[in-house]
């Protein structure tokens, strides 16, 4: 059941991602006018195609929430809960998700292209044909994570905590 503060939290976001017309000032933007929703419980949050350019979402809980084909570009995502959510073409370019949680999260076609995923939790994640290019992945756990198809240029993989069961992009499964 969704609560009030959820919705209201919700249509916060919904309204600080619609455009510059309350920037002035308006409260949960930063001076830049990116919005901020810090620690803010987005779970089963429909956020789709949203622009969230810039957002800074650190702790904040978006478990199974839809964020297909939303811009996060620049995104600052720290230690945020994505579990299970839906990132489908996503653009998370240069996103900042390090310590994120990303277990079980479908990020097929996603462009993650220089995104810090340091020490995030990817387990079980859905990468099929995701951009990784440059991606900082060292202390990430990527166990059972599906790559095939993913673009690693540039990525090294050797600092990454754990990729047992990874299927590797070109379908070999890692031992």
């Amino acid at each position: 059941m969704t609560t009030w503060p959820k919705v209201l939290a919700i249509a916060a976001v919904s309204v600080l991602a619609a455009g510059a017309a309350g920037c002035g000032g308006a409260t949960g933007r930063t001076p830049d006018c990116s919005p901020t929703c810090q620690g803010e419980d987005l779970t089963d949050a429909d956020l789709s195609g949203v622009d969230l350019a810039l957002a800074d979402l650190t702790r904040a809980d978006l478990a199974r929430a839809n964020l297909g084909g939303a811009d996060l570009t620049e995104a600052t995502l720290t230690e945020a809960t994505l579990t299970e959510a839906n990132l489908t073409e996503a653009n998370l370019l240069s996103a900042d998700l390090y310590g994120a949680n990303l277990g079980d999260a479908n990020l097929t076609g996603a462009d993650l292209t220089d995104a810090d995923l340091r020490d995030a939790n990817l387990t079980g994640a859905n990468l099929r044909g995701a951009d990784l290019t440059a991606a900082h992945l060292d202390g990430a756990y990527l166990d059972g994570a599906d790559l095939t198809d993913a673009d690693l240029t540039d990525v090294d993989l050797t600092g990454a905590a754990s990729l047992t069961g990874a299927t590797r992009p070109d379908g070999t499964v890692h031992e």
